[in-house]
């Protein structure tokens, strides 16, 4: 969650220099090269047939709608304002894996998620006093949210009989051949229109290195051990971090009613963590 938490605010500088396309695609392009390497030299062999689907599956949130739909968001928002929007998706994550598993839980799980989204809709229709902020950057925000909780249930599915980091790496090798000459060709058509400095590609640079790549060794390792509706709501975290993150690095103002509605979501995070219902296998007679 450290690394993931300055995944909006490093967007935010990157987009300041980059297309936002190409801040997704670069990314991707600089996350599968170490990748690929790192395969090569432990000799990691191809993905069975069965596992192609979910890994693509996984690239698509992942790589393509994540990335992509923040960026776009941030044009037209604050760090800050996207991180209390971006708040809701432990519990996202947590009904993907609910639906995808199976998983039983309580009634108050359900009031706490109800509860949660209800604090976010109010906020993202108020504009939650945040410059810049609109209803069309709330609507990429929570298409990014929900793009990433699904690749997370996805991708840990997978840890079931992958390595963590080796679902990571392939999902990033895989996504090359669309990501490298997509690259080559934002920036043959975009890079006239922006005056890129040496801290807009530091922030690339950075979130090819950390939230596409390296964060994801300990996130899906972590969702393997605890599973990804538990184990998911260790991102009420990343909300609070990024306001940190975006008040101290980018200068951003934290708002009274931002503070508040983060203070609300993760209260409602924590309390549909208490509220999950333990199951009891019976012993076989």
């Amino acid at each position: 969650m450290l690394l993931f938490s300055f995944s909006l605010p490093l967007t935010k500088v990157a987009v300041g220099g980059f297309n936002p396309f190409l801040t997704a695609t670069g990314r991707v392009v600089i996350a599968g090269g170490i990748a690929a390497v790192l395969l090569v030299i432990a000799r990691v062999p191809w993905p069975a047939k069965a596992q192609l689907k979910p890994l693509l599956f996984t690239m698509a949130g992942a790589v393509f709608g994540w990335p992509i739909l923040l960026a776009l968001a941030l044009q037209r928002t604050t760090s800050a304002h996207a991180a209390v929007i971006a708040a809701f998706m432990p519990l996202s994550t947590a009904l993907f894996a609910v639906l995808r598993s199976h998983e039983r839980v309580t009634r108050q799980f359900w009031l706490a998620a109800c509860a949660g989204t209800a604090a976010l809709v109010l906020f993202a229709l108020s504009r939650g006093g945040a410059e810049g902020g609109d209803l069309i950057a709330d609507l990429l925000i929570v298409g990014a949210v929900l793009s990433s909780s699904w690749c997370y249930v996805e991708g840990a599915a997978i840890t079931k009989v992958m390595p963590g980091w080796q679902v990571i790496s392939w999902v990033v090798v895989l996504a090359l051949p669309i990501a490298v000459p997509a690259s080559l060709l934002l920036w043959w058509a975009t890079s006239a229109n922006y005056q890129t400095t040496a801290v807009e590609w530091t922030s690339l640079v950075l979130l090819g290195v950390s939230s596409m790549y390296l964060g994801f060794f300990a996130w899906y390792r972590g969702l393997s051990r605890a599973g990804a509706a538990y184990g998911g709501q260790v991102q009420q975290l990343q909300a609070l971090l990024t306001l940190v993150w975006s008040a101290l690095l980018l200068g951003e103002v934290v708002t009274f009613m931002t503070a508040v509605t983060a203070v609300a979501v993760v209260f409602c995070v924590a309390w549909a963590l208490r509220s999950r219902a333990t199951v009891t296998v019976a012993p076989e007679e």
